[in-house]
């Protein structure tokens, strides 16, 4: 299953934020897949997709990094997967 993980940082944490970002490069767990990661420049928000078969991979990313950021997760599909599901819907 595919994800999108929407962050924000608040201003108290940027700093920490950004140190920790730039010391590990913020890499997946074993088990969570990044498809690309995104940055809103001059903003302390950004997106990553990811993949996995399994959330638990999803919310150990989460909880290392929920001391210094806010998330909202969402199960994304393809179009490809998105169009089955509504060709079905309209029969």
């Amino acid at each position: 299953m595919k994800y999108m993980i929407c962050w924000s940082i608040g201003p108290e944490n940027y700093t920490v934020a950004m140190d920790n970002f730039l010391k590990s490069g913020a890499p997946m767990p074993e088990g969570l897949t990044s498809l690309g990661r995104y940055h809103a420049p001059g903003s302390s928000k950004g997106w990553v997709v990811c993949e996995t078969e399994n959330p638990r991979y999803l919310a150990e990313f989460i909880a290392e990094w929920s001391p210094v950021a806010k998330f909202e997760v969402t199960p994304v599909l393809e179009d490809a997967e998105a169009g089955k599901a509504v060709a079905k819907a309209r029969t």
